[in-house]
């Protein structure tokens, strides 16, 4: 029996396909969590606080961190996280993270660069994974326009979807694998402008409200993306399209 691996945000969008993967693939898994455990795989534990956080990464092997917020909470929380794996052990720690994080300045991915950085100093045996936008961040862009006439999505920009069942089993296999240090990136199958991903949103859904390209110059962090820094062309390893996601 190999020692358990520790999933923060186990049950957020990444999370939930990735519990499910590692138990299928033979693991002891612990899932944290800030409320009471509601089975024996659930351990209580505050990343921000601190409070129960070493009990659950007590004997761990692995701990891959899913969980993500923002700003300076982002940062607090994988604080916190090192500090307590460096108290119980050395667990060879996975972290989740975004592709351009270093060359789009947007406080988001300022954050998610600062954690990184955090955990390269921590000295502990580490593997970052970078992936490109999930499927469902694109869909959720365009659903909570649900009430306009119009799906309005930012002109001169495109994206890179991947499925987070995909990413789900990139992250097993680094935890059956020796600590990497920065993991090749990993992208969509597809790079496609936003507005393209937004008619197909609304194909899928019989919807035949227009999509309109809205400008959005001197918007911090846009410069970047209109550079396609948040892409990762050279590794389109995904094969789930936008389509399939949105079909399943």
């Amino acid at each position: 029996m190999t020692d358990p691996i520790l999933v923060t945000g186990g049950t957020g969008r990444l999370g939930r396909r990735l519990v499910p993967r590692l138990l299928a693939a033979g693991h002891a898994v612990r899932v944290l969590s800030r409320k009471p455990p509601r089975d024996e795989m659930t351990h209580r534990g505050d990343l921000i606080t601190g409070e129960g956080l070493e009990d659950a990464v007590a004997e761990t092997g692995t701990i891959i961190h899913c969980a993500t917020g923002n700003g300076h909470a982002d940062q607090d929380a994988t604080r916190s996280l090192v500090r307590a794996a460096m108290r119980t052990g050395r667990p060879h720690l996975i972290y989740v993270s975004i592709v351009g994080i270093d060359r789009v300045d947007i406080s988001y991915y300022r954050a998610k660069l600062a954690c990184e950085r955090l955990l390269e100093e921590s000295g502990l045996p580490l593997t970052i994974q970078r992936t490109t936008q999930f499927h469902e961040l694109i869909a959720w862009m365009c659903a909570i326009q649900r009430r306009l006439p119009v799906i309005m999505m930012p002109a001169g920009i495109s994206f890179q979807p991947v499925d987070t069942g995909e990413v789900a089993a990139r992250l097993t296999d680094l935890a059956e694998a020796p600590p990497a240090g920065r993991a090749p990136d990993m992208g969509g199958p597809e790079v496609r402008a936003a507005a393209d991903l937004a008619r197909a949103y609304a194909h899928t859904r019989s919807s035949h409200r227009p999509v309109v390209p809205v400008p959005l110059p001197g918007i911090g962090g846009m410069r970047g993306f209109r550079e396609g820094s948040h892409l990762a062309p050279d590794h389109a390893d995904g094969q789930i399209t936008f389509e399939q996601f949105l079909t399943a």
